[in-house]
């Protein structure tokens, strides 16, 4: 069914048609009568197998919604029917904000990929929360991550004061956050992965993650153009700041090797999809070899086929998140997934 349905889709633009899909997916949830039913018996999957526990959570099944797909938790519930075993919300900043001008979505077919300069576009964290805090008192099994970053406005000197008022609005809410200090389209914010002001900025969240006795796990979102001296300083801030683990990767501005044309493949943003594939897969293996395993790693970049997802997991990856796949190969790619790691 998706393969007839895409080339309609992708004749329009991705940001435009992105939100047509979800809208009538959450309505086709709610309101269908048995539309629950049916997206969950087309696309979930419950095998006991599956399960895992990572970081002190429980995950039904190890492939998740990577953030930026929901950012403002509007869709939770209808995109866990389709089989995912997390959903991660986001990236969210302490105050409401539009994103760059548009157009800031661009698809390459001939690559398989998207370009976005999204700009951490969201409704503020309030409302997150909010919403979060209504969905967990309804189901309280879906698995819950919060995307955290910071405002376009705020100086990188004030940076941790955004984190700060995500990090504690939310923390009710989720089960689990992600600092997102890797994007590549708010200006300066890649500076803040540098080690001393990433160490600074995981330490003080991490002095805050107490609340009745309970922490979340915090873990990092980190950028796939990292050097090997750079991946070295991240196990050793990981080790320092004793956070739950890292999230590799985010998306690329390298363009190389591309086979779409040079007037669309030049546009500005982050590179995901199919030409991120090799590099965040090594970046994983980097990282788990480097550390020996010494924290859980969640892949994510360029998994377009379960052999993909299979790779990540034997470079070292605990879990998966998907994005871009999703879009390309449609919502059957969750199963299909599942099912070859479960043989």
């Amino acid at each position: 069914m998706y393969r007839l349905i895409k080339p309609i889709f992708f004749k329009f633009d991705p940001e435009k048609v992105h939100y047509f899909v979800v809208k009538r997916l959450k309505w086709f949830h709610e309101h269908f009568p048995l539309g629950k039913t049916i997206l969950r018996s087309s696309f979930d999957i419950h095998i006991r197998g599956l399960e895992r526990e990572v970081f002190g959570i429980k995950f039904r099944n190890p492939v998740g919604l990577a953030a930026g797909f929901d950012k403002n938790g509007e869709y939770v519930e209808a995109l866990s029917d389709l089989g995912f075993g997390f959903i991660e919300v986001g990236t969210v900043t302490p105050l409401p904000q539009p994103g760059n001008d548009l157009p800031r979505m661009f698809r390459l077919p001939d690559d398989e990929a998207l370009i976005n300069r999204m700009g951490f576009n969201n409704k503020g964290v309030d409302i997150l929360a909010e919403r979060l805090r209504v969905l967990k008192a309804k189901d309280n099994s879906i698995v819950v991550g919060g995307n955290i970053g910071k405002n376009k406005n705020t100086p990188n000197e004030e940076a941790v004061n955004d984190y700060v008022k995500c990090f504690d609005r939310l923390f009710d809410v989720v089960d689990y956050f992600v600092v997102n200090v890797s994007s590549p389209n708010t200006p300066g914010l890649r500076a803040l992965q540098e080690k001393e002001p990433l160490t600074l900025l995981l330490n003080t969240l991490q002095e805050r993650n107490h609340k009745n006795g309970i922490s979340r796990p915090i873990l990092l979102k980190i950028a796939p153009d990292l050097s090997n001296e750079q991946l070295d300083d991240i196990v050793d801030i990981v080790k320092v700041t004793g956070i739950a683990g890292v999230i590799a990767t985010n998306t690329t501005i390298d363009r190389s090797g591309l086979y779409t044309a040079p007037e669309l493949s030049a546009e500005t943003g982050g590179l995901s999809g199919k030409p991120l594939t090799q590099r965040s897969t090594e970046v994983i293996r980097y990282l788990s070899e480097k550390s020996n395993r010494a924290f859980p790693i969640i892949g994510v970049g360029g998994i377009h086929s379960p052999q993909d997802a299979k790779d990540k997991i034997e470079a070292g990856a605990s879990l998966v998140q998907l994005y871009t796949g999703f879009i390309y190969e449609g919502p059957g790619i969750v199963k299909r997934i599942c099912k070859e790691l479960i043989r």
